[in-house]
Parts: C-alpha cells; structure tokens; sequence
C-alpha cells in the first residue's frame, strides 16, 4: 500500500496534488510519502515483535536526510555502506550505535571515522579487511565489534546485477570457509565478534531462498558457538521485493518474512538485525515528469518526456519496470494504444518502456513513474549537463522541497579552469 491515490480524477501524494507541486518547483522532481514511508518501517518493526531486533534501513536506497530523519526518530537504525552514508547517518541524528557499516571495499579513513564517530558493528567482508580493522582499532586504542558476512551460496532467484548470495558473487566469505576465518576474527587484536551477517540479493520476490539462507546461519551460529565464539547478533540483510506493477502478484508480507525468521533463527537467542531498504522507500516515491512531445517513427509512437535516464537509471540499467500514470486520472474504458516512452538523452537506452499500452496524452500532460523511491535519486547523475532533479516530501497536506534543483550556472560554476589554460572567456 501507498499514498499517491487519486482523488476527483487527480493524482495526490497523501493530501497534495502533485500538480501543485509541480507547478511550484517544475518537473521532472521526486515525490515522497512520509505516510508510506513510516507504515513501511512499522510493518517490518512489528513482524519482528518479540524477538530482541533493530530494523536498519538500507540507506544505499534513498539517503536525503529528511527521510533518514523520519525514520530515525521513527526508532530505525541505518545500514550504511561508505564513509559518506555514515557522515550522511550521524548529520540526520542517528547515534553510532544504531549505525551498521556493510560493504566490500572499506578503507582505513572509513573505519577510522567509523571507531571514532561510534559505530554498532562492521559486517566485514574478507580476511584483508578482517586485518586492516584489527590495525586501525589498534592503533586507536579501541574495539571494533564485527560480524563477518558469509556467503552460503544460495541462489536468490533476482536480476543477476543485484544477486549477491552467489559463491560467484563478490561478497562474503565462503560459507564453507567460516570456521577457520572467524578463529583468526577471534585472535586478532583489536576485534570483538559478536555475530554473523548474511544478505543474499535484492528484489526477492520468494521466501524460499531466505530460507535456505538462514538455515544455514543458524546451523553456522551453533557450530560456532561449540568452537568456543560468543555469537549474539545475527544480521540477515534486506532484499525482500516490492511489487512494481499493479497485478495481483505480489512479494511476500513483512509478517511472513518475520515469521520465517522466528521459525529458522528464533530459537538461537540472539539479537535480529534486518536491513530492509526497497520495501521502506521504494512504493513511497514517484517521479514527475511533462510530456515534451509525440513523435510518430516507424511503425510506433514515442512518448519524449523531460526526465531522462540521468534521473531514473533503472530501466536501463536492470531492464526494470515501473508503472507510468497521468496524473489526470483517464476515464473508465479510455481507449489506450502503445508508446515507446524515452527521455531526451543522447542514448538509445535513455528508454523508460516499449510498446507500453497507455491512454492517450499530449504536450504539457503530466506523469508519474510510481515505485520510484528507492534508487532513483541515489543513482541519479547530471550525464548531458542536466542538473540533478528536486526531492519533495510529503507529509499531510503540507509540503516541502527536501533537496533543491540546482541552476546549470551552479553546476557549472563546480568545474575549475587551471591558470595555464588562459584567462575566463566572456
């Protein structure tokens, strides 16, 4: 469930037609839902009631520091993912110890930032990087609390670029291959294991390799126990899907999920962290964008919008779908007929869908690319010199712009000119 309904035949973020706002701050532009966005959080908070847990929100997924703030005060932790997502963590508010630091690829200033800034765990991802914390911890005087992300193998069954389960895949140790890296965990200096981590992919859409997954943290938890680790946290990722049409097939519930963890982990007596990202924030964001033209090519029409892949690399990056609405709701049985709906960068890939079957619209008509919360603005650039679009939130009936659209002066005016090249031309 989300909260961009129509209302009268308009489509409206909570109480806001977003007309209106497009009017104000002009398109394209992001629109969220601090409605959906908290009933998201809740929903995984509450499918976890009884067992010890922290719900940290992936903030790889959307990182403005209104929604971090939100969902902080809201109770959420933060999975973070590089110096700049904790930096981003600590300025919405969020305490070190709600703050989970993932990813393959830390360097000593990270973990350095990290150990003095406060950090509730690294989830470290090999032997060299197991090291390098024990020697930046060391030196500081401090402890660094880790779980080690294993690797079971398991297929998630999702789009190969955002598997991560995989023995192929470049995250985690081999599960196979745990017992003897965690006894080096445990004699190096510096370093307190304190659980297990485990993230399989993205956008599942079934429990089963969750399953699969977690059987096998759990057996893992019990033979590292025997080998004499303390093993009191278990981290078991994110990557539950959401549904990016409106079908009736849908991913399984928060409460299903939950109920899979109770049944596999819930009898080891740890602590249950989930870092659950594209459920939280992506049905709690649309893009806006105008129609620019009608093109007529051979044998097909395009619709030429003025967002572009820049600003919603999904569908061309993952092939991935979203659904594209008028913001004037068509009349019941309005004929429909296929668009090819692209954007305006110089690329063929610049295409959002082909032959997608939608009512008739014209110049200056407004749409909404739903399911666009989570990794649209995040992996937005300015390819063709196009400035990076606003972020509006939504609360009620109030609104507000949560990140600015910069002027192509400003975006200019980040490049510098090297004095040897010559005086600034008029």
């Amino acid at each position: 469930m989300d909260h961009f309904l129509y209302r009268n035949g308009v489509l409206h973020a909570e109480d806001v037609p977003l007309a209106e706002i497009a009017a104000q701050v002009g398109t394209p532009f992001y629109c969220y839902s601090a409605a959906t966005l908290l009933r998201h959080y809740r929903l995984f908070d509450e499918a976890l009631d009884g067992m010890d847990h922290l719900v940290c929100f992936a903030m790889k997924s959307n990182s403005n520091q209104a929604i971090l703030r939100l969902l902080g005060d809201a109770g959420a932790g933060m999975d973070v993912v590089s110096g700049g997502e904790y930096a981003r963590a600590r300025a919405a508010g969020i305490p070190g110890e709600r703050i989970v630091f993932s990813g393959v690829g830390k360097t000593r200033l990270e973990m350095r930032t990290a150990l003095e800034g406060g950090i509730r765990q690294f989830n470290v991802e090999s032997e060299p990087e197991l090291e390098r914390l024990s020697e930046v911890a060391s030196s500081l005087g401090l402890t660094a609390p880790i779980t080690l992300r294993v690797n079971p193998d398991v297929d998630a069954k999702t789009h190969a670029k955002i598997a991560t389960g995989k023995s192929e895949n470049k995250f985690g140790i081999p599960i196979a291959r745990a017992r003897e890296v965690y006894a080096l965990a445990g004699r190096l200096p510096g370093i307190d294991v304190i659980g297990i981590d485990v993230h399989i992919g993205s956008q599942l859409t079934d429990l089963e390799p969750f399953e699969a997954a977690y059987r096998k943290v759990a057996e893992l938890t019990r033979v590292l126990r025997e080998d004499g680790h303390n093993i009191r946290r278990l981290d078991l990722g994110g990557g539950l899907g959401i549904p990016y049409t409106r079908s009736n097939e849908a991913p399984p519930l928060p409460r299903e999920y939950g109920a899979l963890i109770q049944r596999t982990v819930g009898d080891l007596g740890c602590e249950i962290e989930i870092e659950p990202g594209r459920l939280i924030s992506g049905n709690a964001g649309v893009l806006v964008s105008e129609v620019v033209y009608l093109k007529s090519g051979e044998g097909r029409e395009f619709l030429i919008l003025d967002a572009a892949m820049n600003d919603l690399v999904r569908p061309s990056m993952y092939d991935a779908h979203h659904d594209i609405v008028p913001l004037v709701e068509p009349e019941p049985g309005a004929a429909q007929r296929p668009f090819d709906v692209v954007g305006p960068v110089c690329e063929t890939g610049d295409t959002f869908a082909r032959g997608r079957d939608m009512a008739a619209l014209g110049e200056g008509d407004l749409v909404a690319f739903r399911s666009a919360g989570a990794y649209g603005a995040v992996m937005a650039s300015e390819y063709n010199s196009r400035p990076l679009v606003p972020e509006v939130l939504v609360q009620g009936d109030q609104w507000a712009v949560i990140r600015p659209r910069p002027s192509i002066e400003e975006m200019i005016a980040r490049d510098t000119v090297p004095d040897w090249l010559g005086a600034e031309l008029d």
